[in-house]
C-alpha cells in the first residue's frame, strides 16, 4: 500500500491559501483600497475558517499547529494595515485615534459621544449580583477594570451593531475614527463612581459548526421551523477564539479564559479593526479625482447581444450560450427567466436556490410567473450556511406567491444550481436548461469568475426535469444519462472519466478547474493517472490536499492557484485532447462534502465551438504568470518567473469581454 507522501492536511493548506489572499494586500501594483480590500477579505475568511473548521478539530496536535500558523499572519496583517494607512494619508483617507485628533475634532467627538452613542450603551459591572454575560459572536465589547472603595471588578460595554462602525469627521478630507476608539475613550462617563483601569475591547468567535438534529425532523414537519431553531442554536455554541485589541494583563487573561473556557493559545492580539465592512464603503465618500488612484478601473462588460433580441427563448432553441462572469454580465440569464415568467407558451419554470442578493430579481420574476399561473417550482437549501435567514424569509414569499418550494432532503445538502424551463412549441415539449457553477446573485456575479450554460438540448432537458423530479420524491439516486449528479454518479463519472485518460498513457490529457480537493478517491486517482503518464492541471483556488511533484507519484501534477481581482469561483473539468475531448462545467469541487453529502450537477458542453472556448480560456490561466502561484512538492506556492511578457488571465479576460 502506497504511503501518503503525496498528500497535507486540508486546513493547513487552507491556511496556506488565505496567506495568498494576505499577499495581494501587500502587492504594490494593487491600488491602495484595493489592498486594504484584501485584508478584509482575508480577515473574513480567517473568520470564517475559526467559525466552521477550528470548532470541530479534536486534535490537540493540529489545534497547535493551526495556532502555531495563525498567529504570525495576525502580525503580518497588523503591519500591512499600518503600511497601507500610512500611504492612503496623502490622498486625504485618514484613520485616526483620539491622539490624533485635533481640538476642535475632539470636541466635535465628544460631542457626538453624548448626544449618539451614550444614550444607546448598556453598561453592565459583573459582581455577585450580575454574573458574566453571554458574548454574542463576532460582536465587539469594550472592557475594562473597574476600582471602587478598594474592590475591583470588571465592566463590560457591548458595541451596539446598529450604530456605524466609523465616525467620519468634519472637513474636506475623509478622516474618521473607529466607534470602539470613542467609547473607550470615554468609559469615565459610562462608569461614573468608578476608577476605570485596564481598557481593551475585544471580541469573541463561536463555533458555528451547527447542522440540524435527527430528533427535529422528527419533532416538526416544518424545515423552517428547524432551521430556524438551528440558527438559535447558533448563537450559543462554544467559544473558539478571543480577540483583544491590547496585551491583557496576565490577570485578564486567566479572567477571560475561566470565564470563556478557552485556553490562551486562542487568544489572538488584532492592532487592525475587528470588524471592516465600513472599507468597502470608504470609496464611495471619496472626490473622484482621489478614488481613481485608489481602486480598481470600472469593469464594464459588452452586453450581449442576445440581449438586444427581445426573444432569448428562440435565439436559444438555435444555439448553446455560454456565459462568464464578471467578464459578461448575468443580465442575459435574469432577462431568459423575465421573458418565461410572461410567454405565454412557458408551462413551467424550475430552479435551485442557495444564496441570493439581499435583492433579488430573480425572486421577483419567479413571483411574477407564479402569479400568471406557470407552474413554479424552487428547490430552496435552507442550510446555506451564514444564508440560512435570507433563504427562510425568500421561501416565505416565494409561497406566499404559489411557488411551490422543495427544502431538498435530510441528508443531502443541495448545492447545484440549475433551472429549467418547459414551454411548449410546435406542439411539442421542450426544455431550455441552465447550469451554472455559480449562484444566481447579481452581487456576487460582479466578483465571482463563475460559468453558466443556456441549452435547449432536449437530452440534457430531459435529465434536469428527472433531476427536479427526483429531489421532489426524496430520490438521490435518479438516472441521469447525461448530467452528473452526486451524490449517485458524480464522483463515479469522473473516476471512469480519469480512467480513460489512464489508458492513454502518457498521451492522457487532463485539466480541472475547482475551489478546493480534499476527495480521497479522487486524489488517489489522480496519482494513478500522474503515475501512468497522464499531463494533469489542476487549477484549485483554495484548499488542495494532493502535492505535486513528488517523485514516482505525482510527477506529472502541476497545481496552480490564482488570487486577483475576481474570486475564481468557476468549476471546469476537461478530460483528453482534440475533437473527443469531454468538457463538464458544474456545482463541484473534488471534496467529499461535495461527491458524498451534497446535492450537485455537472453539465457536459457539446457545443465545439463552447468547448474550443473553454479549452482557450483555461490555456490563459494557465499561462498566467501575475496572478498565477504554482505549488511546490511541500505544498507551498510560488510566484513564476516572468521570462517574457506578463500574462494577468483575468486582465486578459476582461479586455477580451470590452
Amino acid at each position: 500500500m502506497d504511503n501518503l507522501n503525496y498528500t497535507q492536511n486540508r486546513e493547513i493548506s487552507w491556511l496556506r491559501f488565505n496567506r495568498r489572499v494576505l499577499k495581494e494586500a501587500k502587492d504594490k501594483t494593487v491600488p491602495l483600497l484595493e489592498r486594504m480590500k484584501f485584508l478584509a477579505i482575508f480577515t473574513s475568511n480567517l473568520d470564517e475558517f475559526f467559525m466552521v473548521r477550528v470548532g470541530s478539530i479534536e486534535s490537540r496536535q493540529l489545534l497547535a499547529n493551526i495556532y502555531k500558523a495563525v498567529k504570525p499572519m495576525y502580525k503580518e496583517r497588523n503591519k500591512i494595515y499600518r503600511n497601507i494607512k500610512k500611504e492612503l494619508s496623502p490622498y486625504g483617507v485618514i484613520g485616526l485615534g483620539i491622539k490624533g485628533l485635533t481640538k476642535s475634532e475632539r470636541e466635535y467627538v465628544s460631542d457626538y459621544f453624548e448626544k449618539n452613542i451614550l444614550p444607546v450603551l448598556s453598561p453592565q459591572i459583573i459582581g455577585v449580583s450580575q454574573p458574566f454575560p453571554f458574548l454574542l459572536n463576532k460582536e465587539i465589547y469594550v472592557v475594562a477594570n473597574l476600582i471602587r472603595d478598594g474592590v475591583t471588578k470588571m465592566g463590560i460595554v457591548q458595541i451596539p451593531n446598529y450604530i456605524s462602525e466609523v465616525v467620519y469627521l468634519p472637513g474636506d478630507t475623509l478622516r474618521y475614527i473607529r466607534i470602539e476608539k470613542i467609547i473607550i475613550q470615554h468609559l469615565d462617563m459610562v462608569f461614573q463612581q468608578y476608577e476605570v483601569t485596564e481598557k481593551n475591547y475585544i471580541c469573541l468567535t463561536r463555533n458555528a459548526d451547527v447542522a440540524p438534529k435527527n430528533e427535529d425532523f422528527v419533532d416538526y414537519d416544518d424545515f423552517r421551523i428547524i432551521m430556524e431553531k438551528t440558527l438559535y442554536e447558533r448563537r450559543r455554541t462554544a467559544p473558539v477564539r478571543l480577540e483583544v485589541f491590547s496585551p491583557l494583563s496576565v490577570e485578564m487573561e486567566k479572567y477571560f479564559c475561566q470565564k470563556l473556557s478557552i485556553s490562551p493559545d486562542s487568544i489572538f492580539r488584532t492592532k487592525m479593526p475587528m470588524k471592516l465592512d465600513y472599507i468597502f464603503h470608504l470609496a464611495d465618500k471619496m472626490p473622484v479625482f482621489a478614488k481613481c488612484h485608489l481602486v480598481y478601473n470600472p469593469h464594464n462588460p459588452r452586453p450581449s447581444p442576445y440581449e438586444k433580441t427581445g426573444n432569448i427563448m428562440s435565439v436559444v432553441r438555435e444555439k448553446d450560450i455560454l456565459l462568464h462572469y464578471p467578464y459578461e454580465g448575468i443580465e442575459l440569464f435574469f432577462q431568459l427567466i423575465k421573458e418565461a415568467a410572461n410567454n405565454p407558451t412557458v408551462l413551467s419554470i424550475k430552479t435551485t436556490i442557495y444564496r441570493l442578493a439581499k435583492e433579488s430579481r430573480l425572486i421577483d420574476y419567479l413571483c411574477d410567473a407564479a402569479k400568471n399561473h406557470k407552474e413554479v417550482t424552487v428547490l430552496i437549501e435552507l442550510r446555506a450556511r451564514f444564508d440560512e435567514k435570507n433563504n427562510i424569509e425568500w421561501s416565505k414569499r416565494l409561497e406566499e406567491a404559489g411557488c411551490r418550494l422543495i427544502y431538498g432532503m435530510e441528508d443531502y445538502k443541495v448545492h447545484s444550481k440549475m433551472s429549467i424551463i418547459t414551454y411548449r412549441h410546435n406542439n411539442e415539449i421542450q426544455y431550455i436548461t441552465n447550469v451554472s457553477t455559480g449562484n444566481y446573485n447579481e452581487k456576487t456575479a460582479k466578483l465571482y469568475t463563475d460559468y453558466s450554460l443556456i441549452t435547449a438540448s432536449k437530452e440534457i432537458g430531459a435529465d434536469a426535469n428527472n433531476f427536479f423530479r427526483n429531489m421532489a420524491l426524496g430520490n438521490p439516486e435518479g438516472v441521469y444519462h447525461h448530467l452528473l449528479v452526486s451524490p449517485f454518479n458524480l464522483r463515479n463519472s469522473i473516476m471512469e472519466l480519469i480512467d480513460q485518460e489512464i489508458e492513454k498513457g502518457d498521451q492522457g490529457r487532463i485539466i480541472m478547474k475547482m475551489n478546493s480537493v480534499t476527495d480521497s478517491t479522487f486524489i488517489n486517482k489522480i496519482k494513478d493517472a500522474s503515475r501512468a503518464g497522464v499531463k494533469i492541471n489542476l487549477i484549485v483556488r483554495g484548499i488542495c490536499c494532493i502535492l505535486p511533484g513528488i517523485e514516482g507519484q505525482t510527477d506529472n501534477l502541476v497545481v496552480t492557484s490564482i488570487v486577483g481581482r475576481f474570486l475564481e469561483h468557476s468549476r471546469v473539468y476537461i478530460f483528453g485532447e482534440g475533437a473527443n475531448k469531454k468538457i463538464y462545467i458544474g456545482s463541484a469541487d473534488m471534496m467529499t462534502r461535495n461527491t458524498e453529502r451534497r446535492v450537485e450537477v455537472a453539465c457536459p458542453i457539446y457545443d465545439p465551438e463552447i468547448k474550443e472556448r473553454l479549452c482557450k480560456e483555461l490555456t490563459i490561466m494557465l499561462s498566467d504568470n501575475v496572478k498565477a502561484r504554482i505549488m511546490d512538492n511541500t505544498g507551498i506556492y510560488r510566484k513564476k518567473e516572468i521570462k517574457e511578457e506578463p500574462i494577468n488571465s483575468q486582465e486578459i479576460l476582461m479586455e477580451s469581454s470590452r
